[in-house]
């Protein structure tokens, strides 16, 4: 379930979404009357969804968006008139008088819209450092000179060797070539 952070300038109003939302099986993480505490609950967590009002003390829910944490989601509940004005790309927004079950199935979607973010992020290869390719790199010459194999055979080598010790290939590479220049 994701973290949900509410943020409106009124503490009672906050409470009473928090509530509806906890009442509903959501985890309400953080409730804010202020943006700044807002940015603050959402930098320590790693993702979630920040259900917020229009204006705060001190920032409009626009500024809050863009300085907010890339891995969070928006849903603003403001009137008719806020909303026709034009809502920033990217932000889900509901009109006020607020209907319960159109929130819940919002928060649903937002959630699942989450999930499959988390899923891509998850499947993109790690980029190594240029310290670590070099390392690597290095280690399949040695054995490329040293073990006359192919650049192909090194590297499969080298895979091979450091699923079989539990390492990754950087740390596998790095102990080779401590065991073959000493």
């Amino acid at each position: 379930m994701a973290n949900v952070v509410v943020v409106f300038p009124k503490q009672q109003d906050a409470r009473n979404i928090r509530n509806l939302l906890v009442r509903n099986g959501y985890a309400v993480t953080a409730v804010c009357t202020s943006g700044t505490a807002a940015l603050q609950a959402a930098d320590s967590l790693n993702e979630g969804i920040i259900v917020c009002g229009y204006r705060y003390p001190d920032m409009l829910y626009d500024q809050l968006f863009e300085s907010m944490p890339k891995t969070f989601e928006m849903l603003l509940l403001a009137s008719e008139r806020v909303i026709s004005e034009g809502v920033p790309q990217g932000i889900v927004s509901i009109t006020m008088p607020l209907k319960v079950q159109e929130l819940i199935e919002t928060l649903e979607e937002l959630t699942w819209r989450m999930e499959r973010q988390r899923k891509k992020r998850r499947a993109v290869p790690k980029q190594r450092s240029e310290k670590d390719q070099k390392q690597i790199a290095l280690a399949k010459e040695l054995l490329m000179e040293r073990n006359h194999m192919t650049e192909e055979e090194a590297h499969r080598y080298l895979q091979k060797t450091s699923m079989d010790s539990g390492t990754n290939i950087v740390e596998t590479a790095q102990m080779l070539l401590s065991l073959m220049n000493a």
